[in-house]
C-alpha cells in the first residue's frame, strides 16, 4: 500500500511522465482493439469501419478526459488568466472550433454514416471514417459516370459542413438514374429509332426491371417524393451549335451503368447508320484474319 501511494505521489509530481504513461497505455488498447476488429480480412466491411471509427473517437474522447483529470489544477490556473485574452483566443481556434461544431452538427442532422456515399462540393465518395475534427472518403467517379473507386482518400475538415452542402447518395450504392447524351451531327430525323431504341433497351434490362422497381419504389417511400420511375427515358434536343443530341436515362444498376451505355450507344450506332444513313451492318473480312484472330471473333 505505502509503494502505491509512493507511486501516486511520485507521478503527482512529474505530471508529464504520467502524460506520457497514459498516452501510451491509452494508444496501446486502441491498437490492440483496432487489430481485433480487423482481424485477417483484406477488405474492411461497413460494420468493421463502423467499430474502428467507435473505437478511435472513444479512445480520444477517453484521453481528453484523463488528461482533463491529470493536468485539472493547471487547466483552472490557465482558464483563469486566459480571461484576459479570451477574445483573441476565440480568433485563432475559429477553424478548430468550427470543426467542433461541424461534427456536431452532422451527428445532431445525421446526414450521413460510415459506409454511406455522399457529395461535399466537388468531392464525392464513400465515408470510411469520421471523427471530431475531420472526414475521411474513399473517392468514386461520379462526375465521369463509371461510379467506380479511384484510389484516392480525401480528407476534409468538418468545418466544411457550414459552407457546402452535403448530398447523400447511398441509394446509389445499388441503383441508379444513369443519364448520358449521344450527339448526332447530320440533320436527320431521330424520332422513328427512339421505340426500336426503348424496345433494346427493354431486352438489355429485363433480367433486373423487377428488382429495379421495387428498390425505385422503396426509395420513394423514403424520400417522399414521386421520383421519375424505374422505366428506361429518351428525349431528343439540339445543342448549342444545332446539333442533335439524344438524352438518355436508365435506371440500372450502378456496377452495370458503363456496361448498358455502351450497349445502348452501340445500339444506337446500328440502327442509325442503318435506317437514317442507309448503310450496311459492319463486316468483317474474315478472309484476312489469322486463324487465331477467326477463332477469338466467333469464340
Amino acid at each position: 500500500m505505502e509503494q502505491l501511494n509512493l507511486l501516486i505521489d511520485y507521478f503527482s509530481e512529474h505530471k508529464f511522465l504520467l502524460t506520457v504513461l497514459v498516452i501510451a497505455v491509452v494508444w496501446t488498447i486502441r491498437r490492440l482493439l483496432i487489430n481485433v476488429i480487423w482481424g485477417d480480412t483484406n477488405f474492411l466491411s461497413e460494420e468493421q469501419r463502423k467499430w474502428i471509427s467507435t473505437t478511435k473517437n472513444g479512445t480520444f474522447t477517453l484521453l481528453l478526459i484523463l488528461m482533463f483529470i491529470v493536468w485539472r489544477s493547471e487547466i483552472n490556473e490557465f482558464a483563469l488568466s486566459l480571461t484576459a485574452i479570451a477574445v483573441a483566443v476565440v480568433v485563432a481556434s475559429k477553424e478548430i472550433i468550427l470543426c467542433f461544431t461541424g461534427s456536431i452538427q452532422r451527428a445532431s442532422s445525421r446526414s450521413f454514416q460510415i459506409g454511406e456515399w455522399i457529395e461535399v462540393g466537388a468531392l464525392c465518395g464513400e465515408v470510411i471514417e469520421h471523427n471530431l475534427m475531420a472526414t475521411k472518403i474513399q473517392e468514386i467517379d461520379l462526375q465521369g459516370g463509371t461510379y467506380n473507386y479511384t484510389g484516392k482518400t480525401v480528407t476534409f475538415p468538418n468545418s466544411l459542413f457550414f459552407t457546402t452542402p452535403v448530398k447523400n447518395l447511398n441509394f446509389m450504392k445499388r441503383y441508379v438514374y444513369h443519364e448520358f447524351n449521344i450527339t448526332v451531327k447530320e440533320t436527320a430525323n431521330l424520332y422513328p429509332l427512339v421505340p426500336s431504341i426503348l424496345a433494346r433497351i427493354d431486352d438489355h434490362c429485363e433480367d433486373f426491371h423487377e428488382v429495379a422497381t421495387r428498390y425505385n419504389q422503396v426509395i420513394e417511400r423514403h424520400a417522399g417524393v414521386d421520383l421519375p420511375g424505374a422505366d428506361p427515358h429518351i428525349y431528343v434536343t439540339t445543342t448549342e451549335l444545332g446539333d442533335q443530341q439524344v438524352h438518355v436515362r436508365l435506371f440500372c444498376p450502378t456496377e452495370r451503368a458503363t456496361e448498358l451505355e455502351q450497349l445502348v450507344r452501340e445500339d444506337f450506332m446500328s440502327l442509325y447508320c442503318e435506317r437514317i444513313l442507309k448503310q450496311p451492318p459492319v463486316s468483317f473480312a474474315e478472309d484476312l484474319l489469322t486463324d487465331a484472330e477467326n477463332n477469338a471473333l466467333h469464340c
